[in-house]
């Protein structure tokens, strides 16, 4: 079983359609067991198996500027 991991990235969201299209592309990313987009704080939360690297492009796919990302565990 592979180890879970949570990362948190701060992601420029200005509307409703922003946060709509960072949580698609989560929900449909293989390895990401939660995820939590929140608007109001710009604050995207992963957890689950996917690699760092692999969740932060899928984010950056969506067109969204991703200003920071850390490894919370």
């Amino acid at each position: 079983m592979s180890d879970i991991h949570e990362y948190q990235f701060n992601v420029k969201m200005t509307c409703s359609g922003c946060s709509g299209a960072v949580t698609r592309v989560l929900s449909k990313l293989e390895g990401v067991e939660t995820f939590d987009v929140s608007l109001e704080n710009q604050l995207v939360t992963v957890k689950g198996t996917a690699p760092y690297d692999t969740v932060l492009e899928k984010i950056k796919k969506t067109g969204k500027e991703v200003k920071d990302g850390k490894v919370i565990a």
